[in-house]
């Protein structure tokens, strides 16, 4: 390749002179790797024309805005929470992209796409043979064996008939080039493909750090594609506007937060096992509003979780009974279960023949090169081959292989492992094939300024509509940070870039937007799942808690500071708060006193404390996590910024004064995310069970905090902090002008109804939320959290200051807490022994 150097590091003409050297010295310095075809250059070592136009207009920006461009539009990544999970870790990873795209041009990408959809109809011929009518098995096209021995194929899918007339729904293929040059197949993806909603990250931000550019280059675009499948997908269903859900094996998924994204993209209900409920022939979501029917699931789980009591029965992650309906036709689910069978390395090398056989035409794209040791030939072939062959598992998860044998080249294996397995493949050899030796080819990405040849693997996907077939313009493309890359997955040492299919003509815009104009306007809320309404409440309730924790850690600092907030005597009252915190968990009750700093520190980055703010901040996150589909990327930005807060105990909070600084800078984030929810959410049952988990919360928190300032001996330090812990310092003094008194204070943090901080207030807001949630039952009786809640609001409106007492205190914390039970037992009905809450019959 490096034949014609000068010819390639000619720059364009049109370039300016910094430009021009830039361009050069990429190209001059840029070494692809040897024996492997290469995106950058071609066979005779020259610059293809797309990329020398792309690299030309890179060139145009300067180093540092080149890296400042890329970094802003990369912010996006970490404020919304855009990130992934490697098997095996607690944390989510930041997602990583990379700042070049993989760039194919038109007369290319055309091959490429008929290849796919090819490929994706011949694997739709192969599953209805399996499991319908069996004539390749009988004809001799195809061993039993190859197929059964896999754990993915589901023998009770055997005779049914799929959803919408079609077992796969969404198809995606792994590919590279060979060594001529030409892509081939690495492995295919029908299980439940995943990255699709990545390649729609991946998008929006390179188009945000070179807008001028992918403009230019008349990039085409994915939204058509998504606006095909949610077609395809809607096609299945029985109704004509079916309630689409896809079945997520929840946040910790390695890929939940590309569901949670997919799910939003397309207006579909992201759903958990535990959401679902099979009863009379029909799937149904459980809902704060009762069971609704699920027409469609797009399934994000493998099949053997799906349904635990015909399948694997450890599994929490499928509802019971679901393939009992999906065999009655009550629900389409998609792909279907068992399509996985299809991932298996066994059947790769069989293609060849059965696309001539059934589709009466040679493969467009051809496979890697694999032979299956369940045959004799093909396994005296692999024997006599094995120091230059790959051995992998024959199937997805093979009972003895494949858990723990990953594609291995016997000769990079130490003696004993080759020993090893050459034992487990003449014991079972069905569970093997041999592959040849596969190189990937490289495409160019930076590092550090140079532009250096990669590893990748592109993943390409194809959606079935009611008129075939659909293939994405693009994908998702995955970069090795090892240059003897032979798979990648995302691990550490992988990258995520762009793909960019490129038209000789200017793209004409696309978005979801419907293009039937007989749609009319509609003004409703949606359905919300249990678990969404339990885990939105319970945010609210993490991030009220943490935010009147930081109080307190104020109070702590402030009693020995001689600032005006806090004119306080400094013994009685901080014991009094410490005592506070550690009833909330804030501080470990083994823990010796010390000096203020010390606990205030503490209460706020104590990992081992459940109720630091530390732990309930990550508390929080996890609480928002489940639910990350109904929050806004704002929202999002700010609660990953609040954790960084506390995630690593800062150095510098030595002293009360570096702790008060802190503290106020995190109750300005917390403000922050209390205006987003109050001014950027739709009035849906989303925003109400956040609001009324903060209302909640606030409320018991100052009944807790007025029995204990607030009693027959509080003093006017008493009341002066009180008023500081709910923010009513400035309303207070602007009411009453003759200064501080016990009955003015009572009234004003528990009665008062336009003090927002007033357990009062709380508990109208309450009330009102509660009335404007659908019932369960329309013969107008009062549901259990009504009838909690109407009667403490009306005993509060009709009470005194004057007649206010500690222990009537206690009975409206109480009240409060048998409130918070009524709301759990109403709404979050979860789990497989949760009984629906209302008659099945007619439900919507």
């Amino acid at each position: 390749m490096g034949v014609d150097l000068e010819r390639r590091v000619q720059p364009a003409p049109d370039l300016g002179v910094p430009a021009a050297r830039r361009l050069s010295e990429w190209l001059r310095n840029y070494r692809p790797l040897p024996g492997v075809p290469d995106e950058l250059l071609d066979v005779m070592g020259r610059p293809r024309p797309h990329w020398l136009s792309f690299l030309g207009e890179l060139a145009e920006y300067s180093g540092v805005e080149a890296r400042s461009r890329f970094d802003l539009a990369t912010r996006h990544i970490r404020d919304t929470g855009v990130s992934h999970r490697i098997h095996g870790e607690d944390r989510e990873r930041p997602w990583p992209l990379g700042p070049l795209p993989l760039i194919l041009d038109k007369a290319e990408w055309k091959q490429i796409a008929a290849a796919v959809e090819q490929r994706a109809n011949l694997l739709e011929a192969v599953l209805a043979d399996i499991y319908g009518p069996g004539r390749l098995v009988e004809q001799g096209a195809l061993p039993a064996a190859a197929f059964t021995g896999s754990v993915d194929y589901v023998r009770a899918i055997a005779g049914v008939p799929p959803p919408g007339g079609h077992y796969l729904q969404l198809y995606a293929v792994d590919i590279g080039r060979g060594p001529d040059g030409r892509w081939w197949v690495l492995d295919d993806r029908t299980q439940a493909p995943s990255g699709a909603g990545y390649a729609l990250e991946n998008r929006l931000v390179l188009s945000r750090a070179y807008p001028g550019i992918y403009k230019a280059m008349n990039v085409q675009r994915l939204a058509g594609f998504f606006d095909d499948m949610r077609t395809g997908l809607a096609a299945t269903a029985e109704r004509r506007e079916p309630r689409i859900c896809l079945l997520t094996p929840g946040p910790h998924s390695e890929t939940y937060f590309e569901q949670a994204n997919l799910a939003r993209y397309l207006g579909f209900m992201l759903v958990e096992g535990d959401d679902l409920v099979a009863r009379d022939g029909r799937v149904y979501v459980r809902t704060i509003a009762g069971l609704k029917r699920a027409d469609v699931i797009l399934r994000r789980v493998d099949a053997d979780f799906i349904d635990p009591l015909e399948l694997n029965n450890d599994s929490r992650l499928g509802a019971p009974g679901v393939l009992e309906v999906l065999r009655a036709g009550g629900v389409a689910m998609l792909n279907i279960p068992g399509s996985g069978v299809l991932e298996s390395k066994a059947l790769m090398g069989f293609l060849p023949r059965l696309c001539r056989l059934l589709l009466g035409e040679d493969l467009k794209m051809p496979n890697v090169a694999t032979w299956w040791c369940g045959q004799q030939r093909e396994r005296e072939l692999v024997e006599s081959h094995l120091e230059s062959m790959v051995m992998a598992p024959a199937f997805t998860m093979a009972p003895e292989a494949g858990r723990s044998l990953p594609p291995s080249l016997l000769a990079d294996l130490p003696a004993e492992q080759q020993q090893s397995l050459l034992a487990q493949m003449r014991r079972r050899p069905n569970d093997f094939v041999g592959q040849e030796v596969v190189r990937l080819s490289t495409t160019p990405t930076l590092r550090d300024g140079r532009l250096e040849a990669a590893p990748f693997v592109l993943r390409v996907y194809a959606a079935r509509t009611p008129t075939g077939f659909k293939i994405m313009p693009g994908g998702f493309c995955r970069i090795s940070e090892r240059h003897d890359a032979r798979a990648i997955s995302m691990t550490e040492d992988a990258r995520a870039a762009d793909v960019w299919v490129i038209d000789d003509e200017p793209v004409e815009p696309l978005t979801l937007l419907a293009s039937q104009e007989n749609i009319m306007p509609r003004r409703i809320t949606g359905q919300l799942p249990s678990r969404a309404a339990d885990n939105l409440y319970w945010l609210g309730r993490y991030l009220e808690r943490a935010e009147a924790t930081l109080r307190l850690i104020r109070g702590v600092c402030a009693s020995v500071m001689d600032t005006e907030p806090a004119i306080l005597s400094s013994g009685r009252m901080r014991a009094s708060l410490r005592q506070i915190l550690l009833d909330w968990g804030a501080l470990d009750e083994e823990a010796p006193e010390g000096p203020p700093a010390t606990a205030a520190r503490a209460a706020l980055v104590d990992g081992k404390a459940y109720g630091s703010v530390l732990r309930i901040v990550r508390n929080a996150h996890r609480a928002a996590a489940g639910t990350r589909e109904r929050l806004s990327a704002e929202f999002w930005s700010v609660l990953v910024q609040l954790e960084d807060e506390f995630a690593d105990e800062p150095g510098s909070l030595a002293t009360e004064a570096e702790i008060l600084q802190h503290v106020e800078a995190a109750l300005k984030l917390f403000a922050a995310l209390s205006g987003l929810a109050t001014e950027n959410m739709n009035r849906t049952p989303g925003w109400r069970f956040l609001d009324m988990g903060r209302r909640l919360e606030r409320a018991t928190n100052t009944c807790r905090l007025a029995r204990t300032f607030a009693g027959e001996q509080a003093t006017s330090d008493d009341l002066d902090l009180l008023l500081d812990l709910m923010d009513s310092q400035i309303t207070y003094r602007a009411r009453y002008l003759e200064g501080l008194a016990l009955i003015p204070v009572r009234d004003m943090s528990l009665l008062d109804p336009f003090n927002p901080r007033s357990l009062a207030f709380q508990v109208r807001i309450l009330a009102d939320h509660l009335s404007a949630l659908p019932p369960l039952l329309d013969n107008g009786m009062l549901e259990a959290p009504a009838r909690h809640v109407l009667p403490l609001a009306a005993e509060l409106e009709t009470t005194e200051a004057a007649w206010l007492e500690v222990e009537r205190m206690v009975s409206f914390e109480n009240a409060l807490m048998r409130l918070s039970n009524a709301i759990a037992d109403r709404f979050f009905q979860q789990g497989g022994a949760a009984a629906p809450p209302v008659k099945l019959t007619g439900l919507a």
